[in-house]
């Protein structure tokens, strides 16, 4: 039996149920992705929130920077990132050093120790991921990156 949102005349098209259903789906992903976020913070340090968690990911990636580069890079206010920094400091993930180039300033940048804690939760995160993917085919996998990279694309203009 066929209901009123299966007939196209009604507006409801099969392709109308996929966006729907895309649009449910990410919204699962986006709450694991927050879910698994605090999980990875957590994992480095039990004391790092989350958005701390994202400027030591940065400041490992990226390399020493001002605390003006980083407030650029999150949206942030400087004293926002400041607190941020502070609380990385305190726990040994982050240091202060003067910029070669100008002495006045200071750059912020990953600790020994930070880059150790991340390549260590990473590393962890990788082989759950590896396993949770285990039953996949490669092609599986390259298809799904491909379309995911698409999906991705297309909502750039956003």
């Amino acid at each position: 039996m066929s209901t009123a949102t299966d007939t196209p005349a009604r507006g409801v098209t099969a392709r109308h149920r996929d966006l729907r259903a895309i649009e449910s789906e990410v919204g699962s992903l986006i709450r694991r992705v927050k879910r698994v976020i605090g999980e990875r913070a957590r994992e480095v340090h039990p004391e790092l929130h989350p958005m701390t968690y994202f400027i030591l990911t940065h400041l490992a990636t990226h390399g020493p920077q001002r605390g003006a580069d980083l407030s650029d890079a999150f949206g942030m206010d400087k004293g926002g990132v400041s607190r941020q920094v502070q609380a990385l400091v305190d726990l040994g993930l982050v240091e202060r050093k003067p910029d070669p180039e100008d002495r006045r300033a200071i750059l912020l940048d990953a600790t020994d120790e930070g880059r150790a804690r991340l390549d260590e939760m990473s590393r962890q995160r990788r082989d759950r991921f590896d396993e949770r993917l285990a039953d996949w085919s490669d092609e599986e996998l390259a298809t799904f990156a491909r379309q995911l990279a698409a999906y991705n694309l297309a909502l750039a203009k956003d």
